[in-house]
């Protein structure tokens, strides 16, 4: 069973395809009007915005590319589908339009008559139809015109603007001083720009109305549109330009005014600009920008951590700032939820609107939200991370840090042994012995000015630190319980409960037969043996023997311990002033036990080899010794130091009456790309620098008188752009006479 070709010449093959080319002939006229009007409308927003005309030609390609590709594949014939929508929309068919595709010998009798039934039908269908498969041309037609309208309206409020804004801004006639480019002996150009006016149209986004300059040198925010309107005084064939940085634009004349020309630029950044017109060049102008900053966002409570205790109502206020230079459009709070704990934690996030406030833009505003946890999913022991992102009215977005409010969690039962793995983030005040001596020399200069109750509390305080740290030193002599207490203090008697019972006249006897002792009950046959080798072991049950310290070190330390000790019964007395000389020897004796307790340990590794001391040391080569650090590279801005020194000393053989050449001119217009990159920074500093420049070369030129404050006032200016020059060494000043005979008197 095989399909007739879409080239074979069959009748009902070609009836077929020439529905389909009919069809296909409407349906490009449907798609081609709304394309048509797209075109006419992308061609209106690239006159309107002269910015972004390069993003609306790729929108245009892009859509030419997909109309071609679709219009191929609509003309290529698909005789299946054609055949399908024949049979659904002309019931006479009866389904069967799809046998005229196929060849009339692999049919059955029943099937060849179906096959010629059908032919005739299409056939009758085609003389009784207009259009066998109609195509609808009102949903094209409604689309055409709605672009096509909004490309009138589009068109008509940049035409009203503009006038409008000519109108209600009364633009000020701009003063421009213009230098000639040529000698003065050749012949006066007589065609010349008479009046100038500057109109600038700030961007949407600053909702500022248009005004006009009324100096050659203005300011503007970032992205207006900035329209220059000259007038000459006689027709000219070619029109001014516009050189703006490193752009050169050409004014378009103003139709039906011949003597009107227009020139338009949309800036984005501070640039130089000036005008040229028939052999007349005028003076370096700026244009200072002003950049849209983005939105601040501050959040003046809650506290960057904030914990709800138990008992607290579990609600935290955020109060948030935000402000923008032209307007604020929408803030949103950003909240992330921490549920359980350790690997079965789980996150969850959740965005508030803050917008409500920020309907009409403003420049600043207060949002107030309230974090209710409950509603959250919160429950004792989780956490939420919020922070708040603005955006103004020119897409730029901020965000502020991120604020953490925990719950605190009651049901979690601590060990003992947590409290000893803890970090410990407070130090303690007494760390050392340094410290007490400080704070002590600190009491007794407050002694005056402090009462003596507080006094006393103070100095009392400073002996338990002293305490303290007498006890810390003294585990490392094996002292585990505080032995020193109770060595200086006697011990108290105790009292026996039957000491009445030990009076009479029968204890000795009862003491004779009494029970054994604890030594006689702990006697082994091994008791010996066990004394001889006593010296010879380290038990932990001995003071003496319970460290590794040599002899010599661990008695300079128990001398540490009685002086601390010392130091510490005074302070209990409130004696700080004796208290102050045992503190002193302790801290020495403690810097002479760390010295000798410290051991050299040689490290293992690379061993470099020993510099070769004839060729390489004291030569103060410094060739990779230089420490390795991360580079950038970074377009430098800094001026060419050669052409501007070649431009200083041109200028200084100017000063001196030298006769200007040509060449003079051409290395003084090299160093002017210096002056006006400078100038675009500072303009109140080197603009005037960079007009004087373009003087000289004029005057240089025109074979004219040149300027002597213009001489001094450009090579200033170059003068700056040079590095600050090193420090020259000085030599520094000999002894005087009464030094040398001393010196002298010495030698002797």
């Amino acid at each position: 069973m095989s399909l007739v070709t879409q080239t074979s010449s069959h009748p009902a093959v070609a009836a077929l395809r020439t529905v389909w080319h009919a069809y296909a002939g409407r349906r490009t006229v449907a798609v081609l009007l709304p394309a048509a009007a797209v075109g006419v409308l992308l061609a209106v927003v690239g006159w309107v915005w002269p910015a972004g005309r390069w993003a609306v030609g790729l929108l245009g390609a892009a859509g030419a590319v997909w109309l071609v590709s679709y219009l191929v594949r609509l003309w290529r014939p698909n005789f299946a589908a054609l055949s399908s929508q024949l049979d659904q929309r002309y019931p006479v068919l009866e389904n069967s339009t799809g046998l005229l595709l196929r060849d009339s010998g692999e049919l059955n009798l029943l099937g060849h008559l179906q096959q010629q039934r059908v032919a005739d039908r299409l056939q009758e269908l085609a003389t009784t139809e207009s259009h066998l498969l109609p195509v609808s041309f009102r949903a094209s037609g409604l689309v055409a015109g709605l672009v096509l309208l909004a490309a009138a309206l589009l068109w008509l409020l940049q035409a009203h603007g503009t006038q409008r804004t000519t109108a209600t801004v009364q633009a000020p006639v701009v003063k421009l001083h213009f230098t000639e480019d040529q000698p003065s002996n050749q012949p006066q150009v007589l065609a010349q720009i008479t009046e100038t006016r500057i109109i600038v149209t700030p961007p949407a986004y600053t909702r500022r109305a248009g005004f006009a300059a009324s100096q050659p040198s203005f300011r503007c925010p970032e992205g207006s549109h900035v329209r220059w309107t000259v007038h000459v005084n006689s027709p000219a064939t070619q029109p001014p330009q516009l050189e703006i940085g490193r752009q050169r634009l050409a004014f378009r004349a103003v139709t039906g005014q011949p003597t009107v020309f227009v020139a338009e630029q949309v800036v984005k950044a501070s640039v130089l600009y000036r005008l040229r017109f028939a052999g007349r060049t005028s003076d370096d102008y700026a244009i200072d920008v002003q950049p849209d900053q983005a939105p601040v966002v501050q959040i003046q409570t809650p506290k960057p951590y904030t914990l709800v205790e138990f008992g607290q109502k579990p609600q935290v206020g955020i109060r948030v700032a935000l402000r923008d230079d032209y307007g604020l459009t929408r803030a949103r709070l950003v909240a992330t939820v921490a549920q359980g704990q350790g690997e079965a934690v789980k996150f969850r996030e959740v965005v508030t609107d803050l917008s409500a406030g920020l309907g009409k833009q403003p420049t600043q505003s207060i949002a107030n939200q309230t974090l209710n946890l409950p509603k959250l999913g919160l429950t004792y022991g989780d956490e939420v991370y919020f922070y708040v992102q603005t955006w103004d009215n020119n897409s730029h977005t901020a965000r502020s840090d991120t604020y953490l409010v925990q719950w605190e969690d009651t049901t979690v039962n601590e060990a003992a042994t947590d409290i000893s793995l803890g970090v410990n983030v407070v130090p303690a005040y007494f760390r050392s012995q340094r410290q007490i001596i400080i704070d002590t020399e600190k009491l007794l200069a407050e002694r005056r000015s402090v009462e003596a109750t507080a006094f006393s509390e103070r100095s009392n305080n400073l002996g338990f630190d002293q305490k303290v740290l007498r006890l810390r030193y003294g585990k490392f002599l094996g002292e585990e319980f505080e032995q020193g207490l109770a060595e200086t203090a006697p011990k108290p008697p105790v009292a026996d409960a039957d000491s009445s019972h030990n009076e009479h006249p029968g204890t000795e006897e009862e003491h004779e037969h009494g029970p054994p002792t604890a030594d006689a009950a702990n006697a082994s046959p091994t008791a010996e043996t066990d004394a001889l080798s006593r010296p010879y072991m380290h038990l932990h049950d001995d003071e003496e023997t319970a460290d590794f310290l040599e002899p010599a070190v661990k008695a300079k330390l128990r001398g540490v311990l009685d002086q601390m000790w010392q130091a510490e019964l005074r302070l209990r007395t409130v004696r700080p002033v004796e208290a102050l000389p045992f503190e002193y020897r302790a801290l020495r004796l403690l810097k002479q036990v760390q010295q000798q307790t410290r051991a050299y340990v040689k490290k293992s590794g690379y061993e470099p080899p020993v510099l070769p001391e004839s060729t390489i040391r004291l030569t103060g080569e410094l060739i990779g010794a230089a420490a390795p650090r991360l580079q950038q590279d970074v377009r430098t801005t800094a001026p060419d130091q050669s052409i501007v020194r070649e431009a200083l000393g041109t200028l200084q053989a100017l000063r001196r009456g030298e006769t200007a050449s040509s060449t003079d001119a051409a290395r003084l217009d090299r160093a002017g790309p210096a002056i006006a990159q400078a100038a675009v920074r500072r303009p109140g500093a080197y603009l005037r620098a960079l007009r004087e420049l373009r003087q000289l070369t004029t005057d240089i030129r025109s074979h004219r008188a040149l300027c002597a404050t213009c001489l001094v006032s450009v090579e200033q200016a170059l003068h700056e752009l040079l590095p600050p020059p090193p420090p020259t060494p000085t030599r520094t000043a000999g002894p005087d006479r009464l030094a040398r005979r001393y010196f002298q008197e010495l030698s002797r």
